[in-house]
């Protein structure tokens, strides 16, 4: 399976190769209307509603494991923005096609530009992270090796790691309705991280900080949210990122676990900058 993403001005970026058993199964048929599926094939916005479609790897597994009937109506998405009404024209073993019958240009993006840089943390924690944050809007995730991360990656296993996160990626914009897929960046170091120009502000969660999140950010700049591993950054990795121009910033008065920290963060600012809690 390959995921082909696509900028918003329709220009491709390169193609991720998703191995078969990294492919996430969506929800139940019936937590929702019309199952939705990524299209790993592009999907044409003019089309001819009689003509029938070959599906890529992806579809025709979930049609499968889904049980999807011929003539089911279901919801398409190839990441290149909106998502099309489709029905099932045949199931084979190994291929499937569909009658596309419409295309709606909507887009659930989050008005502001959010990236997480997350340090690594365990496995299962990783995926709860990527999961949670593409639903809630986040639209890159950068995992970064810290020193005081307890998971450590390098090589095929690091590379196998983050095609799983973005295939946990793809799986949440099924579920939750977004038409474009975040971007997990390969496996770097906060040192080469901090060594790149990045776009807007960029904020590391830190208990002791002096300034607040929310005082922080106005929401017209792009932001980046710098989350550190279960034993937190190291107090060299912190002045670092400061020579770099990252702001330090406090999130209450508690001590977040990582996992919780960066959801909360991105929550937070979807709330009060974007389109959570009726603010859009």
């Amino acid at each position: 399976m390959s995921v082909a993403l696509r900028q918003p001005d329709g220009s491709q970026r390169a193609a991720i190769i998703l191995p078969r058993h990294f492919i996430q199964i969506p929800p139940p048929l019936s937590a929702m209307s019309s199952p939705r599926f990524f299209s790993d094939l592009p999907l044409p916005r003019s089309f001819n509603p009689d003509a029938a479609f070959e599906t890529g790897e992806a579809v025709v597994r979930h049609l499968q494991v889904l049980r999807v009937a011929v003539h089911q109506a279901i919801v398409l998405f190839d990441g290149g923005g909106g998502e099309f009404a489709a029905t099932v024209a045949s199931i084979g073993k190994r291929d499937a096609s569909v009658r596309l019958s419409a295309f709606n240009p909507v887009e659930r993006e989050a008005p502001i530009h959010i990236t997480l840089v997350q340090a690594l943390a365990t496995s299962d924690k990783m995926d709860l992270i990527v999961q949670k944050a593409v639903e809630l809007g986040v639209n890159e995730i950068a995992p970064i090796a810290t020193a005081r991360a307890t998971l450590k990656l390098d090589g095929e296993r690091a590379e196998k790691r983050v095609l799983h996160w973005q295939a946990v990626a793809v799986a949440a914009c099924e579920q939750c309705g977004r038409n474009r897929i975040p971007l997990i960046h390969g496996l770097q170091t906060l040192d080469q991280w901090l060594a790149k120009t990045h776009e807007g502000v960029s904020l590391l969660l830190h208990p002791a900080a002096e300034k607040s999140l929310l005082a922080s950010v106005n929401g017209t700049r792009p932001i980046t949210i710098l989350i550190g591993p279960e034993g937190g950054f190291a107090t060299d990795e912190v002045a670092r990122a400061v020579l770099r121009g990252v702001v330090p910033v406090r999130f209450g008065p508690r001590t977040l676990r990582t996992e919780t920290a960066g959801l909360a963060a991105i929550a937070a600012l979807a709330a009060r900058f974007g389109d959570l809690g009726g603010f859009a």
